[in-house]
């Protein structure tokens, strides 16, 4: 399933092998996880620019993944990895991912509590390897959750086990609170993911045009340092070479100067020869 797919924001295949082991090698990735990059900033925020982009990172990712008519099913900040520089997010543990198909019935109860849609637990209690129907929405309510995570920068359902928030979910309807700063327009965005109505949930498509649509509405960010550097290292190698195109042009307006008096003076002494 994964060489099927190929996404600047999914974690490149390699290859894998059977013998003598099963392995699977993928792209490295020397960055950290969102996970331990975002508990390592507490209690901090992301800055909107940065959070944001991250989330388009993994719209992105998603909506190629559904295009291929595949699932992730288990979408957390543990399975999306930074790069080196952290600029960038990849999407990983293909694990639980399937292939969707309309008609088939799939295993119920898979993927990580705090991040599973509602319809993946069920009402009544189901035989181990009993399987009910759900579409790729479960993946846009998991985004949801990441979402809500990127711009708070806290645990979703803080305070309960991984079976107390997956109950709130799926039977009180239970989201995590937003801050009072966060934008009414994100607010909708992230409701609209984690909505319990499968069907009324965007795509990833949608999703993407979505925060496209709000980064337009905010400032553009401030320079980073990198970017300052990088500036001023154009602006210094520009100068210099300004610098040395005109000393370049002094030269050669010496030179041909130089050699014009050179030329008379040979011109002159070759006359006082003639007459002497």
């Amino acid at each position: 399933m994964m060489c099927k797919v190929k996404h600047d924001n999914l974690v490149k295949f390699i290859g894998a092998c059977k013998e003598p082991l099963m392995v699977i090698v993928s792209e490295l990735l020397p960055g950290m996880s969102l996970k331990n990059y975002l508990n390592s900033i507490r209690p901090s925020q992301l800055d909107i620019h940065t959070a944001l982009g991250y989330a388009l990172n993994i719209a992105r990712a998603m909506e190629c993944l559904h295009a291929n008519g595949i699932i992730h099913r288990d979408l957390k900040p543990d399975n999306l990895l930074l790069t080196a520089n952290r600029k960038k997010l990849k999407l990983t543990d293909f694990g639980l991912a399937r292939e969707e198909t309309v008609t088939e019935m799939m295993t119920a109860e898979t993927g990580t509590y705090r991040w599973m849609a509602p319809e993946l637990y069920s009402t009544v209690t189901l035989q181990r390897g009993e399987k009910k129907h759900y579409t790729n929405k479960v993946d846009v309510y998991s985004f949801g959750i990441v979402l809500w995570e990127l711009l708070t920068n806290k645990m979703p359902f803080e305070g309960m086990s991984n079976l107390q928030a997956a109950y709130a979910a799926a039977f009180k309807q239970v989201r995590p609170a937003f801050p009072e700063d966060t934008p009414q327009e994100l607010a909708s965005i992230v409701q609209s993911c984690w909505i319990e109505d499968p069907a009324m949930r965007p795509s990833f498509s949608q999703i993407i045009r979505m925060l496209d649509a709000f980064l337009l509405t905010i400032p553009p960010p401030p320079p980073s340092e990198a970017d300052e550097d990088t500036a001023e290292s154009e602006d210094t190698a520009s100068s210099l070479s300004s610098k040395s195109s005109s000393v370049s042009s002094i030269v050669s307006r010496a030179t041909s100067k130089l050699s014009v008096v050179r030329h008379l003076f040979a011109s002159k002494k070759g006359g006082s020869n003639g007459k002497a």
